[in-house]
């Protein structure tokens, strides 16, 4: 169930800052297949992989687990 939240988050994120899928799996250097699991929740994100998508998006790496409200810094 947590994997689901943690991809449901990414996707959500990516989308509000008007990110295509198939964009931040290039900056993430992996593939669009990989990034699309994580998002459907079939694959854990590393930590280097939630700091890597939380840099690229220009977002905190806590908003990304939850522990923050979205914009809090």
């Amino acid at each position: 169930m947590e994997n689901i939240r943690w991809g449901r988050r990414i996707r959500a994120f990516r989308r509000l800052k008007m990110v295509k899928q198939v964009e931040l799996a290039k900056e993430m250097e992996m593939s669009v297949s990989i990034l699309g699991q994580i998002e459907q929740g079939k694959r854990i994100p590393s930590e280097e992989q939630l700091e890597k998508i939380a840099s690229i998006l220009h977002i905190q790496v806590e908003e990304l687990k939850g522990e923050t409200k979205v914009g809090e810094q």
